[in-house]
């Protein structure tokens, strides 16, 4: 496993998924013990035992019974008791690693790359192709892999490529095919760092950052021209009436009876 530095955990309420792999089993019995007796500890243990499990093998067994007392007791788990005697004891140990299979996105990140690649160098020796693609895919989220095939002669050369990768950092494994060799390189990624994406609107238009006072302005000029399209809309029948009140009033139209009866008194007349 790595040595990667992580804050002392002093407490076993400060177990993570990240400091787990650095704490030892004897850590987390004695930092168990010393929090079992709080009386606010009980609801956290469900939530420790998943964080324990992810670097360590955990079961629980009736100490009671004198078959599991031998089998866990026998020095190669380290036991605590639960704070409901009624659960029995709790027995962890570190999850072996001896197979490629055992690794996850999860322990990758606290294995070293002479440890992968002997993990690969395990698997019947059929290099980087012979590995499942889940499992090439767990590796390369937490290593950069590189491979060459190249006549022994020419992989060997001073200053050529096993060279330049060494130097920079790689680790090699070199798997005989005849008389060419396969050579796998690895090394540790970086951790990766995670930047907050910006959108264009924490900036305004000459490029100066928005602060929320600014949002505020500009929340309320959105509301106030949005306001104004109503006003405009309710305002567009009052100015279509009083465009047609601007014509002069038509003239009373008379019935025809009317026309009728004034043209015969023209005529009587």
């Amino acid at each position: 496993m790595s040595k990667t530095q992580q804050p002392a955990v002093e407490s076993i309420l400060d177990l993570n998924s990240n400091n787990i792999w650095d704490v030892t089993d004897s850590q987390i019995v004695t930092l168990w013990e010393q929090e079992r007796e709080d009386e606010d500890f009980p609801p956290h243990e469900e939530k420790l035992l998943n964080v324990i499990r992810l670097a360590f093998e955990v079961v629980h067994f009736n100490p009671e019974d004198e078959r599991e007392e031998a089998k866990y007791c026998d020095g190669t788990w380290a036991t605590f008791a639960r704070t409901d005697s009624r659960k029995g004891l709790v027995a962890i140990r570190h999850r072996a690693i001896t197979r490629l299979s055992d690794l996850s996105y999860e322990n990758i990140k606290h294995v070293s790359a002479p440890t992968v690649l002997e993990l690969i160098d395990r698997n019947f020796g059929g290099g980087w192709e012979s590995i499942p693609l889940s499992v090439r895919d767990i590796i390369e989220s937490g290593f950069d892999i590189s491979t060459t095939t190249l006549p022994a002669s020419r992989l060997h050369m001073q200053g050529g490529t096993r060279d330049k990768k060494i130097a920079d950092g790689y680790d090699v494994l070199e798997v005989p095919k005849g008389t060419w060799i396969e050579a796998i390189f690895a090394k540790k990624r970086a951790p990766a760092v995670k930047l907050r994406s910006i959108t264009d609107q924490e900036y305004d238009e000459e490029g100066n950052r928005r602060h929320p006072s600014d949002d505020d302005e500009d929340v309320e000029e959105v509301t106030t021209e949005a306001e104004t399209e109503d006003e405009d809309e309710e305002v567009q029948p009052a100015e279509d009436d009083t465009f047609y009140s601007s014509y002069a009033p038509e003239a009373e139209v008379k019935d025809d009876d009317d026309d009728e009866t004034s043209g015969l008194s023209v005529l009587e007349e």
